[in-house]
């Protein structure tokens, strides 16, 4: 079984990379003067955002290779398992790492809003692919933040360092905004895909085997991570994922309620839900009538 080994510190990974800590609770690395990774399978216990600037290897998440091109940006979350697999004997990119422990941005308001940041969930194959001036904009944004990581800490240096990491994510945001925009043709035959899948569920055994359908369901059929797919159906839809799923189930219910010989509840079952209950209070919220009344007034 391959050994996974675990990153629990910056202090770890900056000795791994042969690196002097100047900060315990968060590192900015210039790749090209760090010591290679070695081909291993990490664990990792901190945030990192890698700017990969050549091509030189793979990297490995999950069931998903990507080989970088020049200006990418890929996001790791605190228990995310990666793996380094290069073309070489060992994994020697160039480009820049910003790692840092959970610890650092506790009671900041980067610490009150880093769930916002969903491309952090997103797979290795969804990274973020920089314009030059993008390129720019995360290089000073980097570099803001190993100036102040280099200063003798003071009272100032956790609110600095942290509002500038939440700089650095916000035009991030700005990023994947512009890269759903351009990828718009590729995101339309997703969303064409993921219509036909939903109206297959229902069509199938699907409903009485896995009960309603989910986001991680069809995110996964489309080989896509669930925060990817969600903020994609959201962009192109102005609806989360799960809205649209469960405004297909109302779709779909409003056409089963008109047959007399079943009950409610037979319909509700049929859909996939658990409690008829369930499908009546859903029903309510998005048509205004409980499917009795919605029959009873058609």
């Amino acid at each position: 079984m391959e050994k996974i080994v675990k990153l629990e510190s910056v202090y770890q990974y900056n000795a791994l990379r042969g690196v002097e800590t100047r900060h315990p609770l968060i590192t900015v690395l210039d790749l090209s003067k760090a010591r290679p990774m070695p081909a291993q399978t990490f664990n990792f216990g901190l945030y990192a955002i890698y700017l990969k600037e050549l091509d030189c290897g793979e990297l490995k998440y999950g069931r998903n290779h990507y080989d970088y091109q020049e200006g990418t940006l890929v996001f790791i979350a605190p228990g995310q398992v990666l793996g380094v697999q290069p073309k070489v004997e060992l994994y020697e990119p160039k480009g820049w790492a910003l790692l840092f422990h959970p610890d650092l941005i506790k009671g900041t308001s980067l610490g009150k809003h880093i769930a916002d940041y969903s491309f952090f969930s997103y797979e290795v194959n969804e990274a973020l692919h920089l314009s030059e001036r993008e390129r720019q904009v995360a290089l000073e944004c980097l570099a803001k933040i190993q100036y102040e990581v280099e200063q003798p800490l003071d009272r100032h240096s956790k609110k600095l360092i942290t509002a500038n990491i939440e700089l650095l994510l916000n035009y991030c945001v700005r990023f994947y905004d512009r890269q759903f925009l351009t990828r718009d043709h590729a995101n339309r035959g997703t969303l064409e895909k993921f219509e036909e899948l939903l109206n297959a569920y229902f069509l199938s055994d699907n409903p009485h085997t896995l009960g309603l359908p989910s986001v991680a369901h069809f995110a996964d059929a489309l080989n896509l991570s669930a925060n990817y797919f969600g903020d994609l159906v959201k962009k192109e839809t102005g609806k989360s994922a799960q809205e649209y799923i469960q405004s297909k189930v109302i779709e779909v219910a409003k056409e089963r309620v008109f047959d007399d010989s079943k009950t409610v509840s037979e319909i509700a079952y049929e859909l996939g839900f658990k409690y008829p209950q369930h499908f009546n209070r859903l029903f309510k919220q998005r048509v205004g009538y409980t499917p009795a009344e919605y029959r009873n007034l058609n």
